[in-house]
């Protein structure tokens, strides 16, 4: 059984107060979402990547001084 819908959305006034890598933002319905997912090789490349090589020091820091690589959010609790 097919359904159609027809919406009409005003929004006058969003506030969205963070979004993450794996967050949803979704205004209206969807009925079906197909993923795809598309590789192409534009460089032409037929050999395997090089290794990757390590950026900053040997040896990780541990303890309470060591930072995050990324500076992180304090989470806000709900």
């Amino acid at each position: 059984m097919n359904y159609y819908l027809q919406q009409t959305i005003q929004i006058r006034f969003i506030k969205i107060g963070g979004m993450t890598n794996s967050s949803v933002f979704q205004i209206g319905t969807c009925g079906q979402i197909n993923t795809n997912s598309y590789l192409y090789n534009t460089g032409g490349f037929t050999g395997p990547a090089p290794e990757a090589q390590k950026n900053g020091p040997e040896e990780p820091a541990e303890g309470p001084s060591a930072a995050p690589l990324v500076p992180l959010q304090t989470p806000v609790p709900s």
